[in-house]
């Protein structure tokens, strides 16, 4: 049953108010299950944010949550296994009663803490009662070697021992994060590298809910929804979840990279950082085909023997690359002194940068340094999109041109009133131009800068196509027969 009002001003404020209006208490599970399946009736998704998991993943976390199971998320790095936890407090009421003064977000009708139990004991139907919001009921831990089962579970507090109280009292014991995430999602990422001596002691805590703490035995009926993340047993080396824990835990849903380009490019285009710029700063325009030049890269990068598989190529490779060739674009603009700036070829070196250090190779040699394993991913990447978005036999005329004696030096410092220049001059440019979508749809009107890209990557695609030959000067590449 929902909380009695949505309203802040008018919930109750007591616990006599709270039982009058009618409230009953659920546990986490139902709350999530009921709000899902009310969602789902609605035909609303049940997260947002999320790219490529519509059948494959999200299905999964329905049928745990369905299913009142926890949830393990097991995935290569970047799978947004995080962000789905998070998510999932907006499957939860909007808020819930809590005593005042609790130290487990108490249940009013059922506490839990023996502070919260004394002060519903002292007030009866006058105990002050607070409204706990989704966003607080939300705990995280990343799980580290170091970390202890008391930071997890609790330990006795010896400020409360020196201010007089008997270390029989369970009043001296200070609760860890799963125990002060009652009525709450718990969330615990890299399970296998926690010790297994501390996943041990997280047992109880699922099961039986009998916790002991330096010989105390508390019994806590701790309401709890717990998803944990882990990669691969065969990537780490580190650890791995013990068996009984695993057992308890639930259902193990596997995440994945995105299986096309349109999921990735979507991804990148949410997930990429945007700034203000100043009013007289250029204006960045990436192609489509940049982009899916882009995408076409991390998908080949996960595809290479080169690299290694273990570790993943996440999708944040993509989004580097991605903020990283419009920087390189604007950087060139303005030296140009250009309003508008669009992504070149001749910029793609910059993305080197912003790859190798998010992959790992298989083995690193004299005769294939990381550099030169990402440039050939690059120039293959390049050749796949131009197969895709490109009729060759519809460059013929740009061809013939060569073939004639046409020489065409490109680069960062060539500004992009020569490309628009090069296009109206060379028989079937301008066609080949405007098929890939470089012009205004309302105007028919070419923007320089983006011309400029469209024109770079014609001809390196009839490069890599043997149509023509390629040289590099001191400024840039010189195409010619």
């Amino acid at each position: 049953m929902p909380s009695p009002t949505t309203d802040p001003q008018r919930r109750p404020a007591t616990l006599g108010e709270l039982r009058a209006a009618g409230w009953a208490s659920r546990t986490v599970k139902e709350e999530l299950r009921s709000n899902l399946l009310a969602r789902l009736a609605d035909d609303r998704p049940i997260v947002s944010g999320i790219v490529g998991y519509d059948e494959s993943v999200l299905p999964a976390i329905e049928n745990a949550i369905v299913a009142g199971q926890d949830l393990v998320l097991l995935g290569e790095r970047g799978q947004a296994k995080t962000r789905l936890a998070r998510l999932l407090v907006g499957l939860l009421d909007e808020a819930i009663p809590v005593v005042r003064g609790g130290e487990l977000n108490d249940d009013p009708t059922a506490p839990i803490s023996p502070s919260g139990k004394a002060i519903v004991d002292e007030h009866g139907d006058a105990t002050p009662i607070d409204w706990l919001p989704r966003d607080r009921r939300y705990s995280e831990k990343l799980a580290t070697p170091d970390i202890t089962i008391a930071d997890l579970i609790g330990e006795v507090d010896p400020i409360r021992v020196a201010e007089g109280r008997y270390l029989s009292d369970e009043l001296t014991l200070h609760y860890g994060l799963i125990p002060r995430s009652n009525r709450g999602i718990f969330a615990i990422n890299e399970l296998p590298d926690l010790a297994e001596r501390i996943q041990v002691g997280l047992l109880n805590i699922l099961e039986e809910r009998d916790v002991q703490i330096r010989g105390f035995t508390v019994r806590l009926p701790l309401d709890l929804f717990v998803v944990a993340s882990a990669n691969p047993e065969d990537y780490t080396s580190r650890g791995r979840i013990i068996t009984p824990l695993k057992d308890r835990l639930g259902s193990q849903v596997r995440t994945h990279y995105p299986r096309t380009l349109e999921h990735e490019l979507a991804i990148v285009r949410q997930e990429k950082q945007r700034f203000v710029g100043a009013e007289d700063e250029p204006v960045i325009a990436v192609p489509a085909f940049m982009e899916e030049l882009l995408a076409e890269l991390t998908h080949l990068a996960r595809r290479s023997p080169e690299i290694s598989q273990r570790s993943g190529v996440s999708v944040r490779v993509t989004v580097a690359n991605a903020e990283v060739l419009e920087a390189a674009a604007l950087r060139r603009a303005i030296r140009l002194g250009e309003s508008v700036a669009a992504p070149r070829v001749s910029d793609l070196g910059a993305v080197v940068a912003s790859t190798v250090g998010k992959i790992e190779l298989e083995s690193v040699g004299d005769d294939a340094p990381e550099d030169r394993i990402v440039e050939r991913l690059i120039t293959k990447a390049l050749f796949a999109t131009f197969g895709r978005v490109v009729d060759i036999d519809e460059l013929d005329d740009v061809v013939l041109a060569f073939d004639d004696g046409l020489i065409i030096e490109t680069g960062e410092r060539v500004p992009s009133r020569e490309y628009v220049r090069w296009m109206a001059e060379i028989p079937g440019l301008h066609d080949a131009v405007r098929r890939l979508g470089t012009f205004d749809v309302t105007d028919g009107a070419e923007e320089p800068a983006v011309v400029a890209s469209a024109v770079e990557f014609l001809l390196e695609g009839l490069h890599l196509s043997r149509r023509v030959n390629k040289d590099r000067s001191g400024a840039g590449m010189v195409y010619r027969r």
